[in-house]
Formats: structure tokens, sequence, C-alpha cells
């Protein structure tokens, strides 16, 4: 028996990196799992690979509120509900100084990382709350917290999306929401390949193995949304954490 079996979960961003090892360990809980992303044929294969009974790949850009509306229709129309919504989809190209940054693009970035949390948040909650409860999980960043050169876009969006999560569980914890972040730290992923391709900050210099696999997050996502994460709702939990990673049983 799994810790999700019978339940649902829907998580943005899932044809790589963080979302798509989480699909992968959702479905090894037992989950059935929506994977979402604006890359169609990437979520068709994994899908494939967790099973037409387990997983369904919806290709949605989260930016726009009704093609988030509609995927999490087209979820709970498949599976029968949503128990767990993973904000995970993010970007942080193009990374650019604020005084030369391209106005769109930066634009764009906020769209996706701010507004795709948003659109999600919005289009799952009525649906948790008349079904009497849920989990919101968010990705969440050291960098909500403070500025990193070249990464206006970044720090902005994802300060916003933390605050976002505390808005959520403010609302929604009296009418059965869990909600919560997640600072997964450095994950060897695309996205660290981007970051270290600029060349530009003290992140960019690290070394590959310095970063944690994507793994390691994926497993945090699945424990946060048992009662053991219950101390942590409305907070950000930290994988930088030792306390952290050794109740959720990571180690190098």
């Amino acid at each position: 028996m799994g810790t999700l079996d019978g339940k649902v979960a829907l998580i943005t961003g899932a044809s790589r990196g963080i979302g798509a090892s989480a699909a992968r360990e959702f479905a090894a809980e037992g989950a059935k799992v929506a994977l979402l992303a604006r890359s169609g044929d990437a979520i068709a294969d994994l899908a494939g690979e967790l099973g037409a009974d387990t997983a369904i790949a919806i290709p949605c850009d989260i930016s726009r509120f009704w093609e988030m509306q509609a995927a999490i229709d087209a979820c709970a129309q498949t599976f029968g509900g949503l128990d767990i919504l993973v904000n995970n989809a993010g970007v942080i190209e193009p990374i650019s100084h604020l005084s030369r940054a391209d106005p769109d693009a930066w634009g764009q970035v906020i769209d996706i990382n701010l507004k795709g949390v948003f659109n999600g948040m919005r289009a799952a909650m009525p649906l948790m709350q008349e079904r009497g409860g849920g989990t919101i999980l968010t990705i969440s960043s050291g960098a909500a917290h403070g500025p990193v050169e070249a990464w206006s876009h970044y720090c902005a969006s994802k300060a916003g999306a933390a605050m976002l999560t505390r808005c959520a569980d403010h609302e929604g914890r009296d009418h059965g929401l869990r909600v919560m972040g997640l600072s997964p730290g450095t994950v060897a992923t695309e996205m660290q390949r981007e970051i270290k391709a600029s060349g530009v900050n003290p992140i960019s210099k690290l070394d590959w193995d310095d970063h944690i696999p994507p793994e390691w997050p994926a497993r945090a996502l699945v424990w946060m949304c048992g009662s053991g994460a219950d101390d942590y709702l409305g907070q950000e939990i930290s994988l930088r954490d030792e306390g952290v990673r050794d109740r959720i049983g990571l180690s190098r």
C-alpha cells in the first residue's frame, strides 16, 4: 500500500527535473497523476511510462488561467477529483542584469513563475474546498528571500509566489486546505545548466556535485502530503535544513 493510494495529484512543469521526478514518486506511492507542461511530447512519454491507469498528460501554458482551469477540469473528470496541487513549473531564462533586461521577457517570467502559481491556486481551491480539503505545495527558492545578481525576474516572482502560498494558507486552512512551500536549494536540473552557462553570479560557479538530485525534493513533496508535515502548514520547508532532511529520510 502506498502512502498516496486513492489520491489525485496535479503537477505543473512535469516534463523534466523536479516535476518529472515528483510524478514518478507520487505514482510509486499510489497516486493518480495529471502531468502539465508546455512540452506535450515529453509529458506524453512520461505518462506512457507511468501507465494509462495512473497518469494523464495535459499540455498547458500555466500563465493562461483558462488553460489552467481546463487542465484541472480534465484531471477531475478523468480521475474523479483533485487532492494535491504541486506548483512546480518555473523558468529563469533570460538571465540578465536589471538595467539591460528585456521588458517582455522579464514579464513572461513573472507570468509563469507568479501568475502561473496564482492560476493553479485559483482553479484548484474552489474544487478542493468543495470536496472538504486538499494539499497545495509550491516550489520556492532562496531567491524568494534575498537578491541575486541578474535574477531580478526570478527573485521577484519567487518572492511573490511565497507570499501567495502564505495567503492561500491564511484563507484556506479553515476550509481543509494544507498549504506549504518547499525551498529545495540548488538541484541538478536543466535550470542549473542554464544558470551555469550564464556565468554571472556565484551560484553559476558551483560544481555539479554541489547540487542535490531532483529525487530529493520529489520525495520531500510526497512527505509534505502526509500528517508528518502538519507542523509546517503555511510555512516554507527548506531542504538546506539537516533536521528537515532527517525527518524526510534524505541523506547524501
